[in-house]
C-alpha cells in the first residue's frame, strides 16, 4: 500500500461487513472491514488494517499499520515510507468520457501493455480512485494521485506471477526468450 495501486485491474467484491478487492498479479487481495474502527493496537501487515464506509456513493477506505520492510515502497520509483503511512482512498463511479479521458492522460505517462486495454464496446461508468498518502516520517506534505478503471477486454485474469511464471509470457506479450527456463531450486533445502 499505495504501491499495490500499481494493478491495472482491481475486482472488487462487497459483502455486509466488508469489501475484498482482488489484484490479479501475485493473486493478492485485500479485505476492508466495513462501519469499524481501528484496533486500538494494530498489527503491522503488508497491505495494513483497512476500515471502510460509504460517504453517499463514494467508497471511503482508511489504512494504516502497513508493515515497513528492507524492500518496501510506495511506488514504483522506490520511495520508502515509515510506521507513520497512512492512506486514505476514495472510489467512486464516473460518467464513461470522463474515464476515458483519464485512461488517456495516464497512458501518456505509463503506457498499458495490450493485455491491459479496456473493452472496446464497453460505453459504461468507470471506477476512479482517489488516495491520500500521509507520512510525515517521509514526505513534508500529503500527497494525493488519481488511478481511472474502466471495464477490461480481457475475459479472464491470467495468471501473473513473476517468480514462477515458467510459461514466460502474460496474455499475448513474450518477455523471455529462453523457452526451457525452469523454476529456481535449491540443491538444499534452507529450512
Amino acid at each position: 500500500m499505495p504501491y499495490i495501486f500499481w494493478n491495472f485491474e482491481i475486482q472488487i467484491l462487497q459483502q455486509p461487513d466488508k469489501i475484498t478487492i482482488l489484484y490479479p498479479h501475485d493473486q493478492d487481495h485485500r479485505q476492508i472491514r466495513l462501519n469499524q474502527p481501528h484496533p486500538a493496537k494494530v498489527t503491522p501487515s503488508i497491505h495494513g488494517d483497512s476500515v471502510g464506509h460509504y460517504e453517499g456513493d463514494t467508497l471511503v477506505i482508511d489504512t494504516v499499520g502497513i508493515k515497513v520492510g528492507k524492500y518496501a515502497m510506495v511506488d514504483r520509483f522506490g520511495t520508502p515510507y515509515t510506521e507513520a503511512l497512512h492512506v486514505v482512498e476514495r472510489y467512486r463511479l464516473i460518467d464513461y468520457d470522463a474515464a476515458k479521458e483519464a485512461q488517456a492522460r495516464a497512458h501518456k505517462e505509463w503506457p498499458r501493455v495490450p493485455s491491459y486495454a479496456p473493452d472496446p464496446g464497453y460505453r459504461g461508468k468507470g471506477l476512479q480512485l482517489e488516495f491520500t498518502v500521509e507520512d510525515p516520517g517521509a514526505f513534508t506534505t500529503p500527497w494525493k494521485a488519481t488511478i481511472t478503471y474502466l471495464r477490461s477486454g480481457n475475459k479472464e485474469w491470467y495468471e501473473r506471477v513473476c517468480a514462477e511464471n515458467i510459461q514466460h509470457y502474460y496474455a499475448d506479450t513474450q518477455y523471455y526468450s529462453d523457452k526451457d527456463a525452469r523454476i529456481p531450486t535449491a540443491t538444499k533445502p534452507d529450512f
